[in-house]
């Protein structure tokens, strides 16, 4: 039997060698259907297997997938947390009892019910972000923080909003597939109202004490997305709210239409909810878990 013999030398630089560690698997994204209680199968994706919940609702006339999947929000935020994004109904994958309508508000706590979620970082975009709106008003008992994106709540009093709307700047148009996505968003409002002349009615200011929510509360709006309009009262009447205005973006171009997702979008969502995470888990530790 023939013997190899190391150097000292080599031997040394050998054992000096890195232990190289096998890397932990990424979480992976599942679909899955539940059944809402009128009977309007919705689908959803699920991704990331320990931490809060993170729910998200997307926009009138988008998916779950291209909104919080293909940007690269959803496995951001899946590294800490379990992420659940639903298609809205109307949408995507699943039902459409009403093609080209709207999504509703109730279906994502009937998702919630569905997979056992007492509380969760709720955060929606455009129409997602008045559903989470709307759930804040009738069940803030199921969040433990709200994100709005692309939205917000409004003024109540007309004079109050047309200060807040004063603040706000004009963009440039938009072009190339940021247009096409305006266009595309037209069109389909334009087909859920059964025409395309009808200018949409101006959206009620939503009723709300937001001088008794508690939790805290996030706004993400580009800077060419009203975002004065939407957060001004949010900003006197919140206890606790954030504000991120994102530069040069507009509606579309805040999530990724045509273009790069915007790391500051992801890096704001991630960073506050994780913050938030760290203080309720501090808090819990301070009162001896009561």
């Amino acid at each position: 039997m023939r013997h190899v013999a190391f150097s000292l030398p080599l031997a040394a630089a050998f054992l000096a060698l890195p232990v190289l560690k096998a890397q932990e698997p990424k979480p992976e994204p599942k679909n899955d259907y539940f059944t809402t209680s009128d009977g309007v199968k919705i689908h959803y994706i699920t991704m990331g297997d320990h931490g809060t919940w993170v729910v998200l609702i997307h926009g009138f006339s988008d998916s779950a997938q291209r909104m919080f999947f293909t940007t690269g929000i959803a496995p951001a935020l899946a590294k800490n947390h379990r992420v659940v994004a639903l298609d809205n109904r109307n949408h995507g994958l699943s039902d459409k009892p009403n093609p080209n309508g709207s999504g509703r508000a109730e279906d994502t706590i009937e998702l919630m019910d569905h997979l056992k979620i007492v509380k969760a970082h709720i955060h929606g975009y455009s129409m997602g972000g008045g559903f989470t709106g709307q759930l804040l008003a009738s069940h803030s008992d199921r969040f433990i923080t709200a994100i709005f994106g692309g939205s917000g709540i409004q003024e109540v009093d007309e004079d109050l909003r047309k200060r807040a709307a004063a603040m706000d700047t004009s963009g440039p148009a938009p072009q190339g597939a940021e247009a096409a996505a305006f266009q595309h968003l037209r069109e389909r409002a334009a087909a859920s109202r059964g025409n395309t002349t009808t200018p949409a009615p101006a959206p009620r200011p939503l009723q709300i004490d937001l001088t008794k929510v508690t939790i805290p509360v996030l706004a993400i709006n580009g800077e060419y997305d009203s975002p004065h309009a939407k957060t001004q009262r949010m900003s006197r009447e919140l206890k606790n709210f954030s504000n991120v205005i994102l530069p040069a973006k507009n509606h579309v171009g805040a999530i990724a239409v045509g273009g790069p997702m915007p790391q500051q979008y992801i890096d704001s969502l991630v960073d506050f909810i994780d913050a938030n995470d760290a203080a309720m888990a501090k808090g819990s530790a301070t009162s001896g878990g009561n």
